[in-house]
């Protein structure tokens, strides 16, 4: 990520920044959609959300929907210089995490009080939620399950999936001194998403306010756990560029991994016929709780739109749980309105049903302006403190130091 541009257009956007004022947003009014919007959606789901606006215009007959797909690594940039030059998309699909970064220059308008946010996952909805007010709405989740090697727990003498940290520890050793794995989990070295979360089961967070608490006791403890399997063979001690957990559980030489739902195809592909029968997934484990992370993508309109009334008609109707359901089927997204996991194409998968379930309990990082840097760093410096000799009280105090360099706003 190039934080230089990226410094600098944050600058030329907040030189236009008028804040916001208290006035509730206007609702979408009955009726259908007209005119045409301009709709910006990336990787995979900017080459698949064609063919879902056909079914929009034919239900809003006179409407246009004009999708471009974005790569994936220019996303972001692309949104902040569309935006910095007066050329933002009427409609664009934007990263949770980035919502802060982007409410903050007033270039995103706020979202319709008719939209209902209750109806979407807790969690996917606070990441919409910006110094109070709401500036988009959730399109689809993600979050992190344990995937685990069925067949090998079975040799190890284990026949459930770990409920607690004990249990994920103990689950891990057997796996590899009595399982005849390479190592008993991977746990990434560099990768905040799988780390944050233990930090929120322990009790603790990333920050209260602006007030960065990565060195409170419960982030220390769950540093020290985090850290513990790679200090004790359990799990490697570095990510190695390039590796793919894929092909390596699928050998067995590393039977855990944390991830999302889309490593179920990846799996099964990789596996061959029958392979899906040698693994399962299950929630996090326990310590406090079982908090996972809550990821996905938010629908954003902005305010330089000409035809606001159809851009929100569109994002309200991706939002109905029918739509999102069909959308699952065409790209494997999870739904983030809650009511489409009672449909068939997701309740009949007991797989994807565990992931509901942990989407009941799940939590996105806050919504700080400067989360691409902050989330940057935190990978490097837990790369490095995976490797370290120190604590998880030294270990985190050191994270807690770098991100507090950079600063919340």
């Amino acid at each position: 990520m190039r934080y230089t541009s990226i410094a600098v257009l944050g600058t030329a956007l907040a030189l236009t920044a008028c804040g916001g004022g208290s006035e509730p947003a206007a609702e979408i009014t009955p009726g259908k959609a007209t005119g045409t919007i301009n709709v910006w959606a990336w990787g995979n789901e900017g080459e698949l959300l064609g063919e879902m606006t056909k079914a929009f215009e034919a239900e809003n007959p006179g409407t246009k929907v004009n999708v471009t797909a974005v790569p994936v690594d220019a996303a972001h940039d692309k949104i902040l210089t569309s935006v910095a030059g007066n050329q933002a998309p009427d409609v664009a699909m934007v990263g949770t995490t980035w919502m802060g970064e982007l409410a903050r220059t007033n270039t995103l308008d706020e979202a319709p009080a008719n939209i209902d946010q209750a109806q979407f996952f807790k969690g996917a909805a606070d990441t919409n939620q910006v110094d109070g007010k709401t500036y988009g709405v959730p399109w689809y989740v993600e979050t992190r399950l344990l995937y685990y090697r069925t067949d090998i727990a079975k040799k190890a003498g284990i026949t459930e999936a770990p409920k607690t940290w004990d249990e994920l520890k103990t689950m891990a050793r057997a796996m590899q001194e009595k399982g005849g794995a390479d190592y008993g989990i991977n746990l990434s070295t560099n990768n905040w998403q799988e780390y944050l979360p233990f930090v929120w089961q322990a009790g603790g967070d990333l920050a209260k306010g602006d007030d960065f608490t990565l060195d409170s006791p419960q982030a220390a403890e769950a540093t020290g756990f985090y850290k513990s399997f790679a200090d004790e063979g359990l799990s490697p001690n570095t990510t190695k560029q390039g590796f793919d957990i894929t092909p390596a559980f699928v050998r067995g030489t590393h039977p855990m991994f944390f991830s999302g739902p889309w490593h179920m195809g990846l799996v099964n592909e990789a596996g061959g016929k029958g392979f899906d029968k040698k693994w399962a997934v299950a929630t996090m484990p326990t310590k406090q709780t079982n908090t996972s992370f809550v990821g996905g993508s938010n629908w954003a309109v902005f305010k330089s739109t000409k035809n606001r009334d159809a851009a929100w008609k569109f994002v309200e109707w991706m939002s109905k749980p029918e739509t999102q359901a069909k959308w699952y089927e065409v790209s494997s997204d999870l739904p983030a309105n809650q009511a489409a996991w009672d449909l068939p194409a997701l309740s009949e998968d007991p797989n994807v049903k565990i992931f509901g379930e942990q989407l009941e309990n799940a939590k996105s990082p806050p919504a700080f302006p400067r989360w691409e840097e902050i989330g940057t760093t935190l990978n490097t410096e837990l790369d490095k403190a995976i490797r370290s000799k120190e604590d998880g009280q030294a270990a985190a105090t050191k994270l807690d130091e770098a991100v507090s360099a950079i600063g919340a706003q």
